[in-house]
């Protein structure tokens, strides 16, 4: 029997706009192509994730994948307000769910930075029970342990729990430590495919 739904972030309760945001810079198309390369479709980027290097250590890595860019990694990372997107059905859904009597987490890969500076994004977090933050606890999905991690410090089953991610490997890692688990498409399918295993 599900009694707790457990959640990814980024692209389930709020949207990572990255593409939008490095292009509402101005940038050429080529330009575009290097900053992604040498940023989010890094390598590096999961460290961010991980919280184990400083946002110099970071920033000097993403250079140093390509310094002919400097200049423009510089600037997109001044601050990342605006690479987090606040989707308004979050705390709806939230709070529906827990007047239904599910307790409701996250596990997310989330940088320190992406935390402090996207806030008023994030609005939904205070309304449910629980979480982790990949950077707050140095493990990024789909490691097991950060699912472990989630169980042990809520006194939560695994059995009991229901994973929504939009990345696959992370769905398939939170089953194998026994959660069903729900890869994220639309939030039509998320909702259906939900209701069906709560109902059963």
């Amino acid at each position: 029997m599900i009694k707790n739904i457990v959640f990814d972030i980024g692209n389930v309760l709020a949207g990572f706009v990255w593409q939008e945001y490095y292009r509402s810079f101005g940038f050429g198309e080529e330009t575009f192509e290097k900053l992604a390369d040498a940023t989010v479709r890094s390598e590096l980027w999961n460290e961010m994730d991980r919280g184990k290097l400083s946002d110099d250590q970071l920033l000097e890595g993403f250079i140093q994948n390509n310094p002919s860019i400097e200049k423009e990694i510089r600037e997109v990372f001044r601050n990342i307000k605006n690479i987090i997107r606040r989707y308004d059905y979050a705390i709806p859904w939230i709070k529906e769910l827990k007047s239904r009597g599910y307790g409701v987490y996250y596990i997310s890969n989330f940088a320190r930075k992406a935390y402090e500076e996207c806030g008023e994004a994030l609005d939904f977090l205070e309304e449910m029970d629980g979480g982790i933050l990949s950077y707050r606890v140095k493990l990024i999905k789909p490691s097991p342990l950060i699912y472990q991690l989630l169980c042990s410090r809520y006194e939560l089953k695994a059995e009991e729990c229901v994973f929504i991610d939009d990345t696959v490997k992370n769905v398939e890692a939170a089953v194998k430590e026994g959660m069903k688990g729900i890869t994220f498409h639309t939030l039509d399918q998320v909702k259906e495919e939900l209701e069906n295993l709560l109902a059963g």
